[in-house]
């Protein structure tokens, strides 16, 4: 049994764009038929859908048939935390709010095992490692992990250049709606400050050798940022598609029966 290859950070190595969704839908059945769109990749939000271990897993066995790859926004930076994501089956992680690269370094180390780390070894658990099928797992498992870390603060941008400079880091995503709020813009994430600014980080973090990404449901921003040098771009959310497409819908109908009050 073989060593699932992670064509999303082969893709980042080789400066392919890379366009994704985002989603927050927290179902399996649901991002199983995202999966079948075209994207090259797939957010699984566990920061700010109601997602846990257990419903991510669910998605990565049900998006595995399919071209597409899977990589986990986590809640938080915890080493635990990590660990069951890792051990589960995902390959890819993106962690929110980091702002030091001590904090890299920390983030990096818990998807390491020892003595480069200290991610906890349980491959005879572990999906990832088909339950110790996969012949030398602990050894050549980290070749094919991908470590994006999330800035989204005044403070995170401050400290770009050491964040992104870290060993073992593969890219870093920009969340244009927190660093509006950080840079007073709350609810403002489309403002020219918060663009220059995500264009700013995208060069530095492309200088630093690593793959930049952003989310920008915008298409005309999107395309902006690709531009600019982002290679892993999501251009909408599951949640977002869904209201838009099915308000569409109902107004199409106004005519005959009118839209309640709000």
């Amino acid at each position: 049994m073989q060593l699932p290859r992670n064509s999303f950070k082969a893709a980042l190595r080789g400066s392919r764009p890379q366009i994704g969704l985002w989603l927050g839908l927290a179902d399996a059945y649901v991002s199983e038929l995202l999966a079948t769109c075209g994207f090259d990749w797939l957010a699984l939000d566990a920061e700010h859908a109601p997602n846990d271990p257990r419903s991510v897993l669910a998605q990565l066995q049900a998006v595995a048939p399919y071209p597409v790859h899977a990589l986990v926004r986590t809640v938080c930076d915890a080493p635990e935390l990590l660990k069951q994501y890792l051990d589960i089956g995902a390959q890819t992680l993106l962690v929110p709010m980091v702002e030091s690269a001590a904090q890299a370094a920390r983030i990096v180390a818990a998807t390491r095992y020892p003595p480069a780390g200290l991610r906890g070894v349980g491959s005879a658990l572990a999906r990832a490692a088909r339950w110790n099928q996969v012949p030398h797992y602990l050894r050549d498992c980290q070749e094919e992990i991908c470590v994006l870390l999330q800035v989204e603060s005044l403070a995170g941008l401050g400290q770009l250049p050491a964040i992104a400079a870290t060993e073992g880091v593969d890219g870093v995503f920009f969340g244009p709606a927190d660093l509006a709020a950080s840079m007073g813009l709350l609810g403002r994430p489309a403002d020219e400050r918060v663009q220059e600014a995500i264009e700013r980080g995208i060069g530095a973090v492309r200088a630093a050798g690593k793959a930049p990404g952003v989310l920008a449901a915008d298409r005309s921003l999107a395309r902006r940022y690709l531009a600019a040098g982002a290679q892993f771009v999501a251009v909408g959310v599951d949640t977002t598609l869904l209201t838009r497409a099915a308000g569409e819908l109902r107004a199409a109908f106004a005519d005959l029966a009118p839209l309640p009050a709000p």
